[in-house]
């Protein structure tokens, strides 16, 4: 992975709504801002229940996008990114419609867990409890199939979203289908999307459980056999991210978006800068994404509270929550939580600019910060330009991450690219892909708790960054053989 920042983005959200029309504005208005692209799902369907998490045909580009000539055109301007979706698949996908007719004649029979497949003598009360979900209720379907039998089916997120057995020969064979089509297509890097719950276990979590790490253990070697880099996206207790560090090439460091909000919020940086010391360094940063912004990734681990507590004290974290409320008009109360049909309990549903306040200075430093943390930086489009709430599309469509998954036109994204808080972003951005400093050593300098202080030295050049929190004074500079730049948002030292 290139040590340049990355826009993560839908491919019909930003612009004009094809692939084509992506490679254009990262080729024109955005030539040299990304060093790679990670482009959610372009699969055939983008318009399921999920917004392409429930592939039809995970082989296939949606034809609304392109085709995979699109894809191999974009790998070659710059890395790309995409999803393998390990979990599940769509109950509209030829697989399920062929098992439905033909039950155990089926050449897919084994493919899609069921009920019995994990308890075949049935299940107590304490197993079904024991199961980890992060939406209300159980992970299963009932379902009649086509020929008339009636299955119980796992269904860890919605009914539309079939789990799969990835231990099952099936399973196996499907999974590897998808990673040669990814290869043989330019693709360099994947995100295994929900991989924490992939392997299912009777008297226990289901999640991220010890076969769960060897199961991510073996994926991850049959990715690199085909030459493609691993990311594993996984919401949970931070000290399970560390763990899930040492066994791939990359994590997202989840914990940073929360943390820096508590540091804006609370004016301290102590937390974040405790997190620093232990984060893992092959992390992708982000500060958003297409989904929440995450609880559970600084609070205690749900299965042992005392002994295991988050990151920073539980009413501070409730207290944070709130704070985006208010800071967004009472907008993100509305996405979240059992709000808008929204089940992600662990994450608040709001643009980060908007969780801020729509503060340009304190975004622009947090962007900074983000952009200084050990790690590929990953900016997501809505964030990129500074976007706000879209009220309009949830009130549409009544699902709590809308509101941070806004549809751009051509006309709009030139004009909030115009904009100084975004034009400002983008100088950050190319500064943090072309400066040497960042190629060097990284440093926290000793401060008080109300400032961080972030250095990165590389020989005789220099990127440094420091951040008051109780007033926002900042100073940001750069030293190279040209001498010494300083950026200033507002209230600098």
């Amino acid at each position: 992975m290139k040590n340049e920042v990355q826009l993560i983005t839908y491919a019909d959200r930003l612009s004009g709504g094809t692939l084509q029309d992506l490679r254009a504005l990262l080729n024109g208005p955005l030539a040299g801002v990304f060093g790679a692209v990670h482009i959610l799902p372009f699969f055939y369907s983008i318009h399921g229940a999920d917004a392409g998490f429930d592939p039809i045909d995970h082989t296939r580009v949606d034809p609304s996008l392109g085709d995979w000539s699109d894809i191999k055109a974009l790998a070659q301007d710059m890395d790309v990114m995409a999803d393998v979706i390990v979990n599940h698949m769509s109950s509209d996908s030829p697989q399920f419609i062929d098992y439905s007719k033909h039950g155990a004649a089926s050449p897919y029979n084994g493919l899609f867990l069921t009920f019995d497949a994990v308890f075949p003598e049935g299940a107590t009360e304490e197993d079904l409890m024991s199961v980890y979900r992060p939406r209300p209720g159980l992970p299963f379907t009932c379902m009649t199939l086509a020929n008339g039998e009636k299955k119980i089916l796992w269904t860890t997120f919605t009914p539309k979203q079939l789990d799969i057995d990835v231990q099952h020969p099936q399973g196996r064979s499907y999974l590897e289908s998808i990673l040669q089509a990814l290869a043989s297509n330019g693709v360099k890097m994947i995100r295994l999307d929900a991989v924490g719950y992939a392997i299912k276990k009777q008297g226990d979590s289901c999640f991220l459980m010890p076969e769960t790490f060897g199961f991510i253990d073996e994926f991850a070697a049959l990715c690199r056999s085909v030459g493609l880099e691993v990311l594993v996206e996984v919401h949970s207790y931070y000290r399970k991210q560390i763990e899930i560090a040492k066994r791939v090439d990359w994590v997202y460091d989840f914990a940073l978006p929360p943390l820096v909000l508590h540091a804006f919020f609370f004016k301290t940086g102590k937390h974040l800068k405790q997190w620093i010391s232990q984060r893992p360094t092959n992390a992708l940063t982000v500060l958003d994404t297409h989904d929440g912004i995450g609880i559970i990734d600084i609070g205690a681990d749900p299965s042992d509270r005392v002994n295991r507590p988050g990151l920073v004290p539980p009413q501070e974290l409730d207290r944070l929550v709130e704070i985006i409320h208010i800071n967004s008009g009472g907008q993100s109360r509305e996405a979240t939580g059992a709000a808008a049909s929204n089940l992600d309990l662990y994450q608040v549903n709001c643009t980060f600019y908007d969780a801020m306040g729509r503060d340009d200075t304190a975004y622009l430093l947090a962007r900074a910060i983000q952009f200084f943390m050990p790690g590929i930086p990953q900016v997501y489009y809505v964030g990129l330009l500074a976007g706000r709430n879209d009220m309009d599309l949830l009130e549409r469509t009544r699902v709590g991450r809308d509101i941070n998954r806004h549809r751009y036109v051509s006309a709009e994204v030139d004009s909030e690219l115009g904009r100084p808080v975004v034009q400002q972003l983008l100088e950050l951005i190319r500064l943090r892909n072309a400066h040497p400093a960042f190629d060097g050593a990284f440093s926290v300098e000793p401060t008080d708790d109300s400032c961080l202080h972030m250095r990165w030295i590389n020989g005789p050049v220099v990127a440094e960054l420091l951040v008051d929190f109780t007033d926002l004074r900042h100073e940001l500079l750069f030293t190279d053989e040209g001498g010494t730049r300083r950026i200033a948002f507002a209230k600098a030292f």
